[in-house]
């Protein structure tokens, strides 16, 4: 694993740990109020059914140390980032991946990608090797044991791309 794979899976386990895992219920959303504000309106939806059940003690705190985290990581770096984390909603159930430079994550293709790495990097974690097939679980997996709702990742110019979470 590299370097910032590392630091990434510790930053992680220890959001995870130490603020404890858990459930977070918040109400739908009948309309998306960070479109046009981070990204432009979704133009694909997917619902993501996890393989894995919310945790216990997770909650808004949770969520944003997992942001915090990640964010220190990035700020380490000897090389900018290429996108940013955000956690938004009243319980910060609604995550945001916004990319950082003009050409990345322009397609949904290249979308899919970065997901595919932070899901390479989440499997690495304690609380993915302690479960009984951690090589079948995603990113999305994960967003759902911290109580994540919904995740929309975007070039924050014209691609938007969001997942519900159930």
């Amino acid at each position: 694993m590299t370097g910032w794979a590392d630091k990434f899976t510790k930053i992680l386990s220890a959001s995870i740990i130490v603020l404890g895992f858990g459930l977070a219920v918040s109400p739908g959303w009948a309309e998306d109020r960070h479109a046009g504000y981070y990204y432009p309106e979704p133009q694909s939806t997917e619902v993501y059914h996890a393989r894995v059940d919310e945790l216990p003690n997770a909650d808004r705190r949770t969520r944003i140390a997992f942001v915090t985290g990640i964010a220190a990581q990035q700020q380490r770096n000897p090389y900018a980032p290429t996108f940013h984390l955000f956690a938004k909603g009243d319980d910060g159930e609604k995550l945001i991946i916004l990319a950082t430079g003009a050409g990345h994550y322009r397609t949904v293709y290249q979308l899919r990608g970065l997901l595919a790495t932070l899901t390479a990097v989440a499997r690495s974690t304690p609380v993915f090797l302690d479960h009984a097939a951690p090589e079948n679980l995603t990113f999305l997996d994960l967003c759902k044991m911290l109580g994540v709702k919904q995740l929309t990742m975007t070039d924050g110019d014209k691609v938007a791309h969001q997942f519900t979470i159930q």
